[in-house]
């Protein structure tokens, strides 16, 4: 593997801490910050379920920061603290996200369907990869070592599937907090701010995924 190489990757790595820094530093600023409404992250993602007729839906506390998800087998919003019972224009604009991927599961959004049938695969390809890469090193079996690098290729898939998922739920949540006047146009301004820096933690997350497959070519190939 080249100096290149290296230096690609860290300068991944360095974005993808940026990203993290940002989205929380971000998120900080706003949620200190309460919309005129008062209404708390729970309160908006009920909103959203009830105004579009989504009514199997669940919204629950999860412990934690930035925690927040929508698990689709269980059909369940899950908002961390700071988010479920905060009545600031961050919470309400992650809630607001996160309902948005409970539409897109009423809706049947091909992606996320996707991305949910490859979870499995993806965390089997994340857990398998480096144990069946360093014994096939070990023992000079190539067949190993291409099989992790085949069940990782799963994880880089599910990485590059969640970019159009989290970005298609984010201009959902964007449009639908000023449809249903959930914010005011100015606060909504505030919330791009906030889901945009979120969304940049999964441009840098995919770009990772990508750049660690790459490392593993180059590995792969040196080993041979």
């Amino acid at each position: 593997m080249n100096g290149g190489s290296y230096l690609l990757l860290f300068i991944l790595f360095i974005v993808a801490s940026l990203a993290s820094m940002g989205v929380k530093s971000t998120f900080n600023r706003y949620h200190k910050i309460r919309n005129m409404r008062n209404m708390t992250g729970a309160e908006a993602a009920e909103a959203i379920l009830r105004h579009n007729g989504i009514t199997d839906v669940r919204v629950e506390r999860v412990r934690g920061y930035l925690s927040d998800h929508y698990d689709p087998r269980s059909k369940t919003i899950r908002l961390s603290e700071p988010v479920f019972d905060n009545p600031s224009i961050a919470s309400v604009s992650v809630a607001c996200h996160e309902a948005g991927h409970a539409l897109q599961h009423a809706r049947g959004y091909a992606p996320l369907s996707l991305r949910t049938m490859l979870l499995p695969a993806a965390q089997l390809g994340s857990q398998a990869l480096w144990p069946l890469f360093m014994i096939g090193i070990v023992l000079s079996m190539p067949q190993l070592i291409n099989i992790g690098i085949l069940f990782f290729s799963f994880s880089v898939i599910f990485q590059l599937l969640t970019l159009p998922v989290e970005f298609n739920a984010s201009n959902r949540a964007i449009h639908m907090m000023e449809e249903y006047g959930i914010l005011s146009t100015e606060e909504n301004s505030s919330a791009k701010k906030v889901l945009r820096a979120a969304a940049m933690t999964y441009v840098a997350a995919a770009a990772m995924a990508v750049g660690q497959l790459i490392r593993m070519l180059m590995m792969s190939r040196s080993s041979d």
